[in-house]
């Protein structure tokens, strides 16, 4: 595993496993696995509804807590500053946990700012190690820091190579915040395991098309958080650190940028 140091010396594992939609016994399994596998960050929210499996896994895991990598993210019902208040509380208690690593503003929308204070109050306190934001373009990044009186350590955005967003990601490595991506696969949005160029690419280094993937966003410094239920598929993900994209191949990569959001977020 590879580390990336945010602004505020927590070391943030570059790679870890998306949860968006693992739930019950299943979801509880895949987690596990990840965790038996080698991963080290997961990532959450309560829009996911799966805080309580995720801490389960991590306890059964029998994995140092401080190896460990949480996160999670705020939005709906805890949009607000008692929102995110109650929310950490909870959070902390259905990771069965003593606090979180990273936690988020997961969209914005709602009382931004109120979210914050509430996450900076719960830094401070020692529940919550960094604090950041998701979905936030750069005109909304760039009102925010203007006025949150801290400079998230993380902005969790649509990233692809489709959409790699790297204009941004520099941006925001100026001001100090580190990019880290979802949806590295485009979640079914475009078929980026057939893609011509990254198969072909995959072939030369014995790799797949997925590892290629993961690889270029990780060159260019951005953390990813794939998510997948598969064993085979969990490995294949964390597979992707012994090998590098020559110039020439991240050269192609960057053609296929169509510098368009596939969700309109942006």
């Amino acid at each position: 595993m590879e580390y990336l140091t945010l602004n505020n010396s927590i070391k943030m594992p570059i790679l870890g496993l998306g949860t968006w939609d693992l739930r019950g016994p299943s979801g509880y399994r895949a987690i596990l696995s990840a965790l038996t596998c080698g991963y080290r960050l997961i990532d959450t929210a309560k829009m996911y509804a799966n805080e309580d499996i995720v801490g389960k896994a991590c306890k059964d895991s029998n994995i140092s807590r401080e190896e460990l990598f949480i996160t999670t993210k705020f939005s709906g019902s805890y949009a607000s500053y008692e929102g995110v208040r109650r929310g950490i509380d909870e959070s902390i208690s259905l990771f069965n946990d003593s606090y979180i690593d990273l936690a988020l503003i997961h969209e914005p929308y709602g009382d931004i700012f109120g979210m914050y204070e509430a996450l900076k109050e719960a830094l401070n306190c020692g529940k919550v190690r960094a604090v950041g934001i998701s979905n936030f373009n750069k005109d909304r990044y760039l009102s925010f820091i203007e006025r949150c009186g801290l400079i998230p350590a993380v902005n969790q955005i649509e990233s692809h190579v489709y959409f790699s967003q790297l204009d941004f990601k520099q941006l925001l490595n100026d001001r100090g915040t580190q990019m880290q991506a979802w949806a590295s696969f485009t979640e079914g949005r475009r078929n980026v395991f057939l893609e011509p160029v990254l198969v072909e690419i995959a072939e030369k280094y014995n790799k797949t098309a997925a590892q290629v993937v993961l690889r270029y966003q990780i060159e260019h410094g951005i953390a990813v958080i794939p998510k997948s239920a598969d064993e085979k598929r969990q490995q294949e993900n964390l597979n992707v650190f012994d090998f590098s994209l020559s110039k020439e191949d991240k050269a192609q990569i960057a053609l296929l940028d169509r510098k368009k959001s596939l969700f309109n977020w942006y």
